[in-house]
């Protein structure tokens, strides 16, 4: 006898009915760019398809992602000035503040992240004020909880602390907990690897740093056991979610980091994962939209709750389509 499991696979019909990961869109959470002025709609040259957003145009691209299904972005600031300690990270008047203020006032159900760190508000480049040359990692810790209270006092739904610091979610934790906000989110980039594939991010948020680069605390690609390690130590810290990043290099540390715990678990679909599709396929060497479906699917059947990916609103239209 002849097994033959080409049977499931006779129609599309067929195919759905026992289909073992499903995607939806409320699997996605859109990264967003903002900026200070007003109708600022700026392209990035480096991932087709993306802009930098004043808060004003960001009400639209959020109303839009919104009525596509999609519940939940991740804003990514741009600040009018910069210094050695990223002090405009935390002002009230910051540019992710004015962002986050702008898109609950329109759209107060949707679920607003912010990235926590201050490699985009200093200028040095680096996730943490600079010591004798090098990163301090428990001076950077404060101005880190500065950051997120303040991103909560706007409105904030969860905090996404990204710097990779040690102890940073406890200590955001501590710090959202005194100032009233029991009830706000963090969702911890707890398993950040030193990728190569960041470029087009860095040229979006212009965040690239002026010496040296970030190896010495984002994690080494060539590690696995380490990846638990520091979801470990994130979720007993307190975070609610944590994150893997990149996903599609990292798909084995999306699922072993499942593996070890409850809490909903996300994967950064990352700008360089995103250029490479959409160069490719300018090219013509690639469908572009199959190729996007099968990455994301392959996050989520990898053991990924959630995907930060800049095909959120392609990606839902496609979904909603099909439905």
């Amino acid at each position: 006898m002849i097994i033959r499991p080409r049977r499931l696979r006779r129609t599309g019909a067929i195919r759905n009915m026992v289909r073992e990961t499903h995607l939806s869109t409320h699997d996605f959470i859109a990264p967003l760019f903002v900026k200070h002025g007003k109708n600022v709609n700026d392209p990035i040259s480096s991932m087709p398809g993306q802009f930098q957003f004043s808060p004003d145009t960001l009400i639209n691209e959020a109303e839009e992602l919104w009525e596509l299904g999609v519940p939940a972005l991740i804003l990514f600031g741009l600040p009018d000035e910069k210094d050695p300690t990223g002090s405009r990270s935390w002002a009230e008047d910051g540019i992710v503040q004015q962002g986050v203020k702008a898109v609950k006032d329109h759209l107060p159900d949707m679920v607003v992240m912010t990235d926590v760190c201050l490699c985009e508000y200093t200028d040095h480049g680096h996730c943490g004020v600079i010591s004798d040359g090098h990163v301090d990692n428990d001076a950077t810790l404060e101005l880190l909880a500065q950051q997120a209270v303040s991103h909560c006092d706007a409105g904030a739904d969860f905090v996404a602390p990204s710097d990779m610091m040690d102890g940073r979610v406890g200590h955001i934790r501590h710090a959202l907990d005194n100032a009233g906000y029991q009830d706000r989110g963090i969702l911890s980039y707890a398993v950040k690897y030193a990728s190569a594939f960041y470029g087009p991010f860095r040229d979006a948020a212009d965040s690239a740093p002026q010496f040296g680069d970030r190896t010495g605390y984002q994690m080494d690609p060539a590690n696995a056991l380490e990846a638990l390690k520091e979801a470990e130590l994130d979720i007993e810290e307190g975070a609610d979610m944590i994150m893997v990043k990149p996903a599609m290099p990292y798909l084995d540390i999306i699922t072993r980091v499942r593996e070890i715990t409850l809490l909903p678990l996300a994967a950064y679909n990352v700008s360089g994962e995103y250029a490479m599709v959409k160069a490719a396929t300018s090219k013509g060497w690639l469908d572009g939209e199959r190729v996007m479906m099968e990455m994301l699917i392959a996050i989520k059947r990898a053991g990924a709750d959630l995907i930060l990916t800049y095909f959120a609103k392609e990606a839902a239209r496609k979904l909603k389509n099909e439905n």
